[in-house]
Formats: C-alpha cells, sequence, structure tokens
C-alpha cells in the first residue's frame, strides 16, 4: 500500500512564510517606535562585550537597532533570505534563527572590542546567507542549489563589504560569526533523504 506523502507542499509553505517575516519584520519596526518614543531606552539591550550580566542581552540584541537608517538597511534582506530560507519548513527555519542568534551573540560578547554596543538583525540576515548558500550542496536539493547561486548573485558583494574589518560603527565581528553559525546550521540541520515507499504487487 503506498504511504501517503508528509508535510507541507509549497503551496503551503510559502504563505505561512510569507507571514511570518512579515509578522517578524513588523515587530522589528514597531520595537523601534518604542525605542526613539522611549529615548532610545531600548539600545541598552544590546550586547557589551565580557560583562556577564550582559549574556542576557543576547537574544534581545538581534530584535533592537540603532535608528531606523540602522532598520531599514536590514529589512529587505531579512525579509527574502527569512522567506528562502522559511519555505524548508517553519519549524526548520526558527531552529536556524535561534542557532544562528546564540552562536553570533555569544560570539560578539566574546571577541568583539571592549566598550561597544552591538544590536541589531545584520547577523542574523548573514547567517539566513550563509544556510541558503550551502544547504542546497550540502542536501543535493537542485532547487537549494539554485536559490544559494541567487542569493550569491544578488547579495555576494553586499556580504563581503560587510565583514571588511576597515568600516567604522559596523560590528564585522557579528557579520562573520552569523555567516559561520549560518554555515553550521546547514550542516547541523540538514535534512536527509526521505525514504521512498515502495509498492508492491501479491503474484500468484
Amino acid at each position: 500500500m503506498p504511504v501517503p506523502r508528509q508535510g507541507w507542499s509549497a503551496g503551503d509553505r510559502a504563505p505561512a512564510a510569507g507571514k511570518l517575516m512579515l509578522a517578524w519584520v513588523a515587530l522589528l519596526w514597531l520595537l523601534e517606535v518604542v525605542d526613539v518614543a522611549t529615548g532610545h531606552a531600548l539600545d541598552g539591550f544590546g550586547v557589551t562585550p565580557r560583562d556577564a550580566s550582559e549574556l542576557a542581552d543576547v537574544v534581545p540584541s538581534a530584535f533592537v537597532h540603532f535608528g531606523f537608517a540602522h532598520l531599514l538597511s536590514n529589512t529587505l534582506p531579512l525579509l527574502v533570505l527569512g522567506f528562502l530560507a522559511a519555505l524548508s519548513g517553519l519549524r526548520r527555519f526558527l531552529l536556524v534563527c535561534a542557532l544562528i542568534v546564540l552562536v553570533d551573540g555569544l560570539g560578539v560578547w566574546l571577541i568583539s572590542p571592549a566598550h561597544t554596543n552591538t544590536a541589531g538583525a545584520s547577523g542574523l540576515v548573514f547567517g539566513l546567507f550563509g544556510f541558503l548558500l550551502v544547504t542546497g550542496f550540502v542536501e543535493r536539493r537542485p532547487w537549494g542549489i539554485l536559490a544559494g547561486v541567487l542569493v550569491a548573485a544578488v547579495w555576494g558583494g553586499s556580504i563581503l563589504s560587510g565583514l571588511a574589518p576597515t568600516q567604522t560603527g559596523i560590528s564585522w565581528q557579528s557579520h562573520l560569526l552569523g555567516l559561520l553559525a549560518g554555515v553550521g546550521a546547514a550542516f547541523a540541520l540538514r535534512r536527509r533523504a526521505a525514504n521512498r515507499a515502495l509498492t508492491r504487487e501479491d503474484r500468484p
């Protein structure tokens, strides 16, 4: 007897992925509105390196920004890269994001220069780029490989420039750590090919 296929179709996943990313970005903009209205009170949720009390800000730091220009620079890539990554499944996508945010935040806490304050979704953006770049090759999925090539063509130059340590006011450490975390997530959370069900016919 044939085994029914499990999981959502691409038609089911796309609307869910789109709604999730729109809600995510809307939350970021709402938080920035609150930040401005409170005299930038949320900026304190950024990560200051090697201060034990700052470990509590590792996750919140990925959701606050230093002004609307900072947030605007992250909005489009987060929407697009997040949407593409979420097409592989929302549960998996959230695990990928959690891994990137934790590794990136802890790495920033550990290696960033003293007396700096790092926040923003750019570490996650770089992580999703790294995830999409390699996951198709890791899983040997043609559509995933195509997505990785397209992502590299569109955002590759921006990603490389964001890794340059010469730019002032930009945490290249967060960008690099996010990128490495995304690549690591592609390996750690790779999907194995589903076993195909075979049908047998009874013979006399």
